[in-house]
């Protein structure tokens, strides 16, 4: 029930009046049955800019951080994701994987519509990365297709670190649906899972035109923060007088 409230009454209109969203290619989402949407991630927006359009109900899966933020603002995002029915998920440790999968192929059996930032985690330049394999295992163990959409137009609206988002327009643009069948009980192959994944965001790649780098987004992050932290230590700031 809140989740219809937050996209028909509350959430929704002030979205279309802020991002003022054109969708492209809506007739390639399944009026019915399971499938699922794997998309770029630009953007904190994206969570909820992509179920306001769409007609059926969409679940993510989001980072479990979403959940246990602490303060006033940490209780609310907590009440917000699980009352419009997303899952949070534990992103690190060996099984957070394995975790991952478990919930989605859940959603997926349930005849719904899930929702998979193959990336892993927010793009923080707007460049598209090497996508995870997960979202090929769930497609192949649960049978389903696999729609390719490209948020476009979000990391100007709400870069990371931004908090009220800009009045910018944005495109989602959804792709023909991909089909996996002639992989069929192949999911522990792993070169099939990265033909599979990398086919995806391919999709997701031609509809966004991003740039796209070869590299996990993790990884590239990780990277960035190390040398600035190196930077800072070996050049500290000088207290101000």
């Amino acid at each position: 029930m809140f989740y219809y409230l937050l996209k028909y009454v509350l959430l929704g209109p002030l979205l279309r009046v802020v991002f003022r969203p054109r969708i492209e290619g809506l007739e390639h989402v399944p009026a019915a049955g399971p499938a699922i949407i794997a998309g770029n991630h630009l953007s904190f927006s994206d969570h909820f800019l992509m179920p306001a359009v769409l007609k059926r109900r969409i679940t993510f899966l989001a980072k479990a951080e979403y959940f246990t933020g602490p303060g006033v603002r940490g209780r609310l995002t907590a009440f917000f994701f699980r009352s419009a029915g997303q899952i949070p998920v534990d992103r690190s440790g060996k099984e957070a994987g394995q975790a991952a999968i478990r919930e989605g192929l859940g959603v997926l059996g349930k005849g719904e519509l899930l929702g998979i930032y193959p990336e892993g985690t927010r793009s923080h330049d707007g460049r598209l990365y090497k996508g995870k394999v997960g979202v090929a295992v769930m497609a192949l163990r649960a049978g389903v297709p696999v729609i390719p959409c490209a948020m476009i137009g979000t990391f100007e609206a709400q870069p990371p670190g931004k908090v009220v988002p800009n009045v910018h327009p944005v495109v989602i643009r959804f792709g023909k649906p991909l089909e996996f069948s002639r992989y069929a009980g192949m999911e522990h192959e792993k070169a099939v899972l990265r033909a599979i994944t990398d086919e995806i965001m391919y999709a997701i790649l031609t509809l966004s035109e991003q740039e796209y780098v070869d590299e996990y987004a993790s990884v590239v992050k990780a990277g960035q923060a190390a040398a600035k932290g190196e930077r800072e230590r070996r050049f500290p700031r000088a207290p101000l007088s």
